[in-house]
């Protein structure tokens, strides 16, 4: 059965447990450790830090104000990452099979693969794969859903983490009907509708709010079928030079592993001998 996260925004405290936990299973760089500034901590106006979801941050705690009626303010917490689509349509344009679905919940990708196309980018709905744009080589980076921990039998390591129990894992069905209940049973504190239910077809990623999605950034502009049926009237729209070259890197990639694989080959049956 396919895994998610519940994101509970209204139990969110704002905390960044979950983005430090992120950093440190996936070893990425702390401050200043970042290859450039623009990745480094700095605070945006609303004290979001750093001020975008970027290539060295997986999993970004935003901060909101909110006006409210009575004219005063209200702070709003939400974390932003891969949605780890059900049908998810990265994995459908990638020319060299980077991307893959695993039957559990997660879209991973194999770095060894990627030759930075940036197709996935561009097909994504939620426009959240991002790349080191600072690498001569930049590849593809985001939310990995810990997949090496499911494997291990744990849970993600930001739901591992998280003090007030904001991000709850769990068979995706089961947090569904939880999300419902929980909205049913609260109808003062949450926002009737669970964001991620219904959007491309629907994602392992799932969120509850105390005000409308769109307000916390949340994309509503998403179509609720499953993109990979659009993606090839999307690439069809890419200029025929950008597809000649992504076609030319992904041919060149494909035969040089297979070079390399052939000089492994050879090279162990001569120290065999």
């Amino acid at each position: 059965m396919p895994k998610g996260l519940l994101i509970d925004t209204v139990r969110c405290t704002g905390c960044r447990g979950c983005q430090s936990a992120c950093k440190q299973w996936n070893l990425l760089p702390g401050w200043g450790e970042a290859p450039s500034d623009e990745y480094d901590t700095s605070f945006s106006p609303t004290m979001t830090n750093p001020p975008q979801l970027n290539a060295y941050t997986y999993n970004h705690v935003e901060f909101y104000e909110i006006p409210k009626d009575n004219g005063e303010i209200s702070w709003h917490f939400i974390h932003t990452r891969c949605l780890h689509c059900i049908d998810p349509a990265c994995v459908s344009v990638c020319p060299v099979g980077a991307l893959q679905k695993f039957d559990n919940g997660p879209v991973v990708w194999d770095q060894t693969r990627c030759f930075g196309c940036r197709y996935c980018q561009n097909a994504c709905p939620f426009d959240m794969p991002k790349f080191q744009w600072e690498q001569a080589w930049p590849k593809i980076q985001k939310c990995t859903f810990c997949w090496n921990r499911l494997e291990e039998g744990m849970e993600p390591a930001c739901a591992k983490t998280c003090p007030p129990n904001a991000i709850e894992f769990g068979e995706r069905d089961e947090l569904l009907a939880r999300a419902h209940e929980r909205i049913r049973n609260n109808p003062d504190k949450y926002y009737d509708y669970v964001y991620g239910e219904h959007e491309a077809g629907g994602t392992s990623i799932m969120y509850i709010n105390a005000v409308a999605p769109e307000k916390l950034g949340l994309n509503t502009d998403v179509k609720k079928e499953s993109y990979p049926d659009y993606t090839w009237e999307f690439l069809s729209k890419i200029p025929v030079e950008i597809a000649a070259i992504a076609a030319l890197l992904g041919g060149t990639w494909y035969f040089r592993k297979k070079r390399l694989e052939g000089k492994a080959s050879v090279t162990s049956g001569k120290e065999a001998k």
